[in-house]
């Protein structure tokens, strides 16, 4: 049997086979590019905020693919960025979303191993971009997406303890497509 450090991936394996898609599904084609615009891969400089409003500064990475036969878009980010040599010290966040029309809003779930967190949020387009919302152990969260262009966007992660009165600002992203 091969150890992990033996095994090496030249090709995708057929859970990734399984899993990435070549491009929406023709039927879902318009209602998936509200997330299928990110599809590439990104450069982050990530901001986080402290309690006090105190910003520590990161580069990361983030990386948009189309998933389950065309018809979701997952992401991963990674902060810090990986190594060169593909190694990563950071954190790593899976985020697997789908438009759902029995609702008409997408649904999306990130799950972050490192801490074992799960986060499902309800998604969908605004004015100004997109946001996604969610409620978790009594603190409302919101994603939201902007200033989007074809090489760039701004993603803000939001709090709220008081039903939405007021919003603490806890991290940023601001992307550039690679």
């Amino acid at each position: 049997m091969l150890s992990i450090s033996e095994v090496s991936v030249v090709a995708p394996t057929p859970l990734l086979d399984a899993f990435g898609a070549a491009g929406p599904a023709p039927e879902l084609a318009d209602r998936l590019q509200l997330f299928g615009q990110f599809v590439g891969s990104w450069d982050l400089a990530v901001t986080d905020l402290d309690a006090a409003g105190v910003p520590t500064c990161r580069e990361g990475e983030w990386h948009f693919g189309w998933a389950l036969a065309g018809r979701a878009v997952a992401d991963v980010w990674i902060c810090p960025r990986r190594t060169p040599d593909g190694g990563s010290p950071g954190e790593h966040g899976l985020s697997l979303r789908f438009y759902d029309p029995s609702i008409d809003a997408w649904r999306s779930t990130w799950m972050g191993p490192g801490r074992g967190v799960v986060r499902a949020f309800l998604g969908r387009p605004t004015a100004d971009g997109i946001v996604l919302d969610g409620c978790f152990d009594g603190v409302d969260t919101r994603w939201s997406f902007s200033d989007i262009t074809d090489s760039s966007f701004r993603w803000r992660h939001e709090q709220s303890v008081d039903d939405g009165h007021s919003w603490r600002l806890v991290q940023t992203f601001d992307a550039r497509r690679r």
